[in-house]
């Protein structure tokens, strides 16, 4: 692959060029087709100044999934504020929302829950902020409709089991085991469904 011609930036600049080239490395290749080395000769810098924003690979990754946390974070936020109809409208709504981030970014939720970062790398104190924080606002949605959410640690597993369903659903999308977008909504339905039944 050719070298770009080296590229001026400015310093915040070029962290977000670099996260960009990375993400379209990622969607081009795959995951483990990433490697740094590449990435500042795509980007047209040097490796003294990728590193200087990135100290290795895993920091790297961490920051995308930083990015893909904010991100679908936004979408379901957005869901989440759409207070028209009832509980399962709202239900519908934010579960749409979530599944549709996966569907759409497959590589990038693989990354912010898979075992790449979580069980065989090091997340930072950065990511591991952003990751809890999207699981905090999950549950303060929830216990708009069940109180039991999120109180205490029934509360807690109770909420885990149930963003456990939607991730769930999120995961054979992207496996490829729901393909239709027949398929994919009316999961996506029954996910939501599920959810609100868990009141009673």
């Amino acid at each position: 692959m050719s070298r770009k011609p080296p590229q001026r930036y400015h310093h915040g600049d070029l962290r977000e060029a670099l996260l960009r080239e990375a993400l379209l490395m990622i969607r081009e290749s795959g995951l483990d087709s990433l490697s740094l080395r590449q990435l500042a000769q795509r980007a047209g810098v040097s490796a003294s100044a990728l590193y200087h924003h990135f100290e290795n690979k895993n920091d790297l990754l961490c920051a995308l999934a930083e990015l893909g946390f904010v991100t679908l974070d936004k979408a379901v936020q957005e869901a989440a504020g759409d207070t028209r109809g009832c509980v399962r409208d709202r239900t519908l709504r934010f579960v749409r929302a979530y599944v549709s981030y996966a569907a759409d970014n497959p590589e990038i939720y693989e990354l912010m829950f898979g075992r790449t970062i979580w069980k065989s790398g090091k997340p930072t104190e950065s990511l591991r902020t952003l990751a809890y924080d999207t699981f905090r606002r999950y549950v303060e949605f929830a216990s708009g409709f069940d109180a039991r959410v999120g109180r205490g640690r029934k509360g807690l597993r109770r909420a885990q089991a149930r963003w456990a369903t939607v991730h769930g659903l999120c995961r054979l999308i992207i496996d490829g085991i729901y393909a239709g977008d027949a398929d994919i909504e009316g999961m996506t339905a029954a996910a939501a469904d599920l959810l609100v039944s868990e009141r009673t």
